[in-house]
């Protein structure tokens, strides 16, 4: 179980907003933490905690391809992303990382900026510990959640060759 305050943002977040294309000259994901939300929320960096959550609204992470948008989310602590939708590359994105990120339309309706939030991935439940309310996710399949636990798809990759002997 993941526990942390959240942060809440609305529909068509994007990759821009996320982490600036003026702060791409430094990939290092400690320096795009730094600049992570900041069009959006200028006190993100300096409030964010280990744990923390983000939860966003329809579409979250449109526009660009680039893997900047989840490292820079990734690396200021954030534990996850809820939101009621995903653009896709993002959604790959995340996977590619090993960021956890969950659908939920109603949770992402329902919580709220500051409210404590728990997610527990395996079992894809939601719970907005400030109001009591739980929400259902869907849980990854195992080969999602494979990724995740590895810490990225390369490092998965490496995993099943390694234990298949290769």
């Amino acid at each position: 179980m993941h526990t942390g305050k959240a942060f809440k943002y609305g529909d068509n977040v994007d990759t821009d907003v996320i982490i600036p294309a003026r702060y791409l000259n430094n990939p290092a994901p400690a320096e795009l933490a730094k600049h992570c939300m900041e069009d959006i929320d200028a006190s993100f960096a300096g409030s964010v905690r280990p744990g923390d959550i983000i939860v966003g609204g329809a579409n979250f992470g449109c526009g660009s391809s680039r893997e900047h948008a989840p490292i820079s989310i990734q690396a200021s602590g954030v534990s996850c992303v809820i939101a009621a939708s995903f653009a896709r590359i993002f959604y790959r994105n995340a996977i590619n990382i090993g960021f956890p990120i969950m659908e939920c339309p109603q949770a992402a309706e329902a919580i709220r900026m500051g409210d404590t939030v728990s997610v527990d991935f395996t079992a894809g439940k939601i719970v907005d510990e400030t109001t009591g309310e739980t929400f259902q996710a869907t849980a990854f399949p195992p080969f999602i959640a494979g990724i995740i636990e590895n810490g990225g798809l390369l490092p998965y990759i490496k995993d099943k060759l390694e234990k298949e002997g290769n």
